[in-house]
């Protein structure tokens, strides 16, 4: 089915100006959660001179399938192009290749805005602190490994940080609630 969605990229060719495809390729970041309005769709019609409405979706749905690849997917500028089969024309690969480059970062910028990341803890070790000092009581020294599951910027971050013995009593009854919090989720069947 995708190679069949290429075949509608030339509609693209119908519009005057490359001032005109990038204004659609902005429009449909900007409703890449809601969907065009009808005013939108219109637009776009009368952009690339349309007189079928049912010819948008099909050119509609491949540009935003370019566009996630390239935005989700962290597509390395330069290999945007290879996102093109030769069926597609090379003047509409160029074109689109230097749009899509264009929009990239700025576009990956707002998605990361967009989205709450939450790493997880992929490791942990602890130690004794502060052992030596008598004057000081001991704490534990906790090193977390971190993953970020986005996307776009999956890295590990390593965090170290101590921990004294009444903030660690603190911490474990928090961690007992959100155990308890969790055995009382697992027993409600289907969230009755």
């Amino acid at each position: 089915m995708e190679r069949t969605l290429w075949g509608h990229l030339p509609l693209l060719l119908r519009a005057s100006t490359k001032e005109s495809i990038e204004y659609i390729l902005e429009t449909l970041w900007r409703t890449r959660k809601t969907g065009l309005d009808s005013s939108d769709r219109r637009i776009i019609q009368d952009i690339l001179q349309l007189q079928n409405d049912s010819d948008l979706d099909p050119l509609l749905l491949c540009l935003r399938m370019l566009m996630r690849r390239c935005v989700y997917e962290n597509t390395s500028k330069d290999d945007i192009p290879k996102l093109f089969p030769n069926e597609v024309l090379p003047e509409l690969q160029k074109l689109l290749t230097l749009l899509l480059q264009k929009f990239q970062q700025e576009w990956q910028e707002e998605l990361l805005k967009d989205q709450n990341i939450v790493p997880r803890l992929k490791a942990m070790t602890w130690n004794m602190g502060n052992l030596d000092k008598e004057s000081s009581d001991p704490v534990a020294v906790i090193n977390m490994k971190l993953q970020g599951d986005a996307q776009l910027h999956s890295r590990e971050l390593d965090v170290k940080f101590q921990v004294a013995t009444d903030t660690l009593d603190t911490v474990l009854k928090a961690m007992h609630c959100i155990r308890d919090q969790f055995s009382t989720t697992d027993e409600t069947p289907n969230g009755h």
